[in-house]
């Protein structure tokens, strides 16, 4: 069976089996000779045909940092959720360096889950140098759930071993005008705390000057 132009493309920016790896960089970032990644969004539907395929740059250099980022993990530890607060989710992933070499690409299916059922949203091939997409416009307090599987060099006997399970990671955005709530309720309630002070400090002075009356020092008594 001949397998799809899209997969020899994206096939094509990873390394060939037989060449040396190369020294996997540290943390979720991909590798310094790989500055693209190819990728393309699939139509609703079995099919893996259709569609345009796209580059992206990836995220160098990212990190994720509380509050306008919450960072949620799969069971595996290898892919990772960034739910951003402008509506956005970075989704990373890292592999070890075996079995890097032997991936050809990844599937990326998405999810959500409605009141009695579960809705399909994007799915993504994404070439095997791909270590990070973007998932932009989700919407709030929504249960979205992506898996990520990567897909074999090439096509196994029936007696190979399973290919690798997919990663699955759940997160749920939180309202933006929630999080804008929060924060305005945070500096209003120290702006208030600060002004409770001043009131104490306040009272205080007055009860202490004001309302006892003044002790009278003792004069020199008037000679007669």
């Amino acid at each position: 069976m001949r397998a799809p132009p899209l997969l020899l493309l994206l096939a094509a920016c990873a390394p060939p089996p037989g060449a040396a790896a190369a020294p996997t960089p540290p943390g979720w970032e991909p590798a310094p000779d790989a500055p693209w990644c190819p990728y393309k969004v699939l139509p609703e539907g079995p099919e893996t045909g259709g569609g345009r395929l796209c580059f992206r740059s990836p995220a160098r250099g990212f990190r994720c940092q509380a509050p306008s980022c919450v960072a949620l993990s799969s069971a595996g530890r290898s892919l990772r959720a960034n739910v951003l607060r402008n509506r956005s989710v970075l989704l990373q992933w890292r592999l070890a360096p075996a079995e890097a070499r032997r991936v050809r690409a990844f599937a990326l299916n998405c999810s959500w889950r409605g009141t009695y059922m579960r809705f399909p949203c994007d799915r993504v091939l994404l070439g095997a140098s791909c270590r990070d997409y973007l998932l932009p416009d989700v919407h709030d307090s929504v249960r979205y759930r992506l898996c990520l599987q990567p897909l074999p060099l090439r096509a196994e006997p029936a007696s190979a071993a399973a290919p690798e399970p997919a990663e699955c990671v759940e997160f749920t955005a939180e309202p933006a005008a929630m999080q804008e709530i929060v924060v305005a309720m945070t500096a209003v309630g120290g702006s208030i705390c600060v002004m409770l002070v001043v009131i104490c400090l306040l009272v205080a002075y007055i009860t202490e000057n004001l309302m006892h009356p003044a002790v009278r020092r003792p004069g020199l008594r008037r000679q007669a």
